[in-house]
Formats: structure tokens, sequence, C-alpha cells
């Protein structure tokens, strides 16, 4: 599968630097380009969610899982786009769970192109 840069970008700075902030940005312009994919806006609101959670912005956090976490419920497939999506709804749930624990979850990639996209990267 031909994976789009700045998914391979979102998926490194999510499990490797966990700096959600760039998440956010480069995410944004991803889902701005293919057209507001509620896939791409969940992935981003869960990204947004844990940049709120470290720091300290627990109803912040909340509001983001939350609604990208819906927005992932969406889609049925258990992999997508290379991610195990399915772990990702669990771990994004069990997150919200235990929120003062401040957890942190791996997007877990299934297609080993992608992730050696993303370790090259």
């Amino acid at each position: 599968m031909d994976y789009p840069q700045l998914y391979v970008d979102f998926i490194y700075y999510f499990n490797v630097e966990r700096d959600f902030y760039t998440c956010h940005d480069v995410l944004e312009e991803l889902w701005l380009e293919e057209g507001r994919d509620p896939f791409f806006q969940g992935l981003l609101q869960v990204a947004v969610g844990f940049y709120h959670l470290e720091n300290e912005n627990r109803r912040g956090a909340i509001k983001s899982m939350t609604a990208g976490l819906d927005k992932l419920m969406n889609s049925t497939e258990a992999v997508k786009m290379g991610i195990h999506l399915e772990r990702l709804k669990k771990d994004v749930r069990r997150a919200l769970l235990h929120l003062d624990d401040n957890i942190s979850i791996n997007i877990k990639i299934i297609d080993l192109e992608l992730e050696r996209l993303v370790l090259r990267r």
C-alpha cells in the first residue's frame, strides 16, 4: 500500500517522538487534503487528547479522546491503513478509564511496509 508521507509522519510523531502537538499539525493537513475523512479526524482528535493529558488538561483530554473514539468507531475494520484499528480503539477506551494514571499508548502497526517507513523516518 502507498501511504501518504503525512500519515507516516503522524505515526512517527505519535509512537516515537510522543509529540502530540506535531501529530495534530501533521494529520490536520492530511485530513484537509483527503476531504475531511472521519478516520483521519478520529486519529487527530486522539492525538489532541493525549496532548491535553500531558498538559494536565483532563477535561480537554476526555473531550478530545471521546470525540476521536466516536469517529474511529465508525470504522468496522479491525485493520485499516496498516494499523490495528481495533486495538487502538480498545487502548483509547482504556486510556479514558485511567486518565489519572497518565497512561500512554502506541498505534500498533500491522503492515511491515508502514513500519519500515515509520522507522526510516
